[in-house]
């Protein structure tokens, strides 16, 4: 492979601030898994998103902000995850979404992986600020252009986080921080395996 080649691969940033647009957003991600389900067109995207106003956001711009995200993640993942964020129970469907927005992003894989697993392979049972402050100072070793995220970006990054971690029932609340055990739901643990999403499902048992 040449020089060159291997320079621009490594110039590739692993992390991405993109989950700042909204948590695991259950109800709005329902209304899109459906959407894809539909396979809708563009206009019928549009239709749903700004006319009907399927997210019940505020403006517009925010509602096709969230869709925007919402769509990325579960793009990421197959029809058959979609089926189960729209008709499954609403711990198969946080689960199913956690699973998507891991994938989507690596930030919020890394921390389960990286801090909540050692915490409880440590029995430290709760999160503090200075462990995302720590974390943070890791990721920037492996991609350095964290270093142009503003303060206020990294401030929402952990805000969404850790409230992803709360909906997921990974912490009881995003006050105390207290770590809680999780079991993976079978029906999400067997999408996993069966799509070889061993990373996904790695990240997802960090209580055990």
């Amino acid at each position: 492979m040449p020089p060159s080649t291997i320079m621009q691969k490594s110039l590739i940033p692993k992390y991405n601030g993109e989950i700042v647009a909204g948590s695991l957003l259950t109800m709005e991600s329902r209304q899109i898994a459906r959407l894809l389900l539909d396979n809708a067109n563009p206009d019928a995207w549009h239709q749903a998103i700004v006319i009907d106003n399927i997210l019940q956001k505020r403006s517009p711009a925010t509602a096709k902000r969230q869709a925007r995200l919402i769509k990325n993640r579960l793009s990421l993942m197959k029809p058959e995850l979609w089926d189960i964020i729209v008709r499954g129970s609403s711990d198969e469907t946080v689960q199913a979404l956690l699973a998507a927005a891991i994938k989507h992003s690596p930030l919020l894989g890394d921390f389960m992986d990286m801090v909540i697993r050692q915490h409880w392979r440590t029995f430290i049972k709760k999160l503090d600020d200075k462990n995302w402050k720590d974390f943070i100072n890791t990721c920037v070793q492996v991609d350095p252009g964290i270093e142009q995220w503003t303060a206020s970006t990294l401030a929402k990054l952990r805000q969404v986080i850790f409230r992803i971690f709360a909906e997921s029932k990974y912490i009881d609340n995003t006050k105390n921080l207290n770590l809680l055990p999780v079991s993976v739901i079978p029906e999400i643990r067997r999408y996993l395996l069966e799509n070889s999403e061993h990373r996904i499902l790695h990240c997802m048992e960090v209580t055990h």
